[in-house]
């Protein structure tokens, strides 16, 4: 589902999802009616712009995770500022992109999105972990002692998960194998009772981790 207050982007994005192979099950420019269309349609991606008339597109995100459970939120806006991309994050986007993208970059992002890929233009990544990074050093901040212990390999991974790597890039950088990315993903998954690499970027960023 595309959601642009601009008949004309809105359009755009469309068409090209539909060329590249996405069945698009709906268009809107309002954030309460994409809610609504939302429940009625299940989609699993919705492309979503950050700035609508009625309401933002963070209360929107929050409405369609409530309607829409396991739904994959990728924000398309013109805005990269580093607290508009934070409050998306907070609400339950699975990535950010700047409309200034290229058409190739945004289908990438897409595909990623849908197979729960975190994704985020080029960095801003690096800005929302250097800022839970500043608030993790804040008292209110620190781990309580019942926190899993992760091994240093696993934290190594969960750090390139946040950063959005695929398990492809980081068996790569890492050294490893495909099977093993896959295989310290779930173990870490399992640690901390989490249940997709979303949820586990969240976890990361919200640790400061990177």
């Amino acid at each position: 589902m595309v959601v642009d207050d601009h008949p004309m982007w809105r359009q755009g994005v469309a068409r090209d999802l539909d060329e590249a192979g996405y069945e698009v099950v709906a268009t809107t420019g309002e954030g309460r009616q994409a809610v609504r269309i939302a429940g009625a349609t299940r989609p699993d991606v919705v492309v979503l712009d950050l700035q609508l008339p009625d309401i933002s597109g963070v209360e929107v995100i929050h409405g369609l995770v409530a309607a829409v459970p396991g739904v994959r939120v990728l924000m398309l806006s013109a805005s990269g500022e580093q607290q508009s991309v934070l409050d998306a994050v907070k609400a339950g986007a699975t990535g950010y992109l700047v409309k200034s993208a290229a058409p190739h970059e945004f289908i990438e992002a897409v595909r990623r999105t849908a197979a729960g890929d975190a994704v985020f233009t080029p960095g801003l990544a690096g800005l929302v972990l250097g800022e839970y990074r500043r608030l993790a050093t804040e008292p209110e901040a620190t781990d309580d002692a019942g926190t899993p212990r992760l091994t240093d390999r696993e934290t190594e991974v969960l750090r390139l998960v946040a950063k959005g790597m695929s398990y492809k890039q980081i068996a790569q950088r890492l050294g490893l194998s495909h099977r093993t990315v896959q295989n310290h993903v779930q173990n870490t998954l399992g640690k901390l009772q989490l249940h997709n690499r979303v949820e586990l970027t969240r976890y990361a960023i919200e640790r400061g981790l990177d």
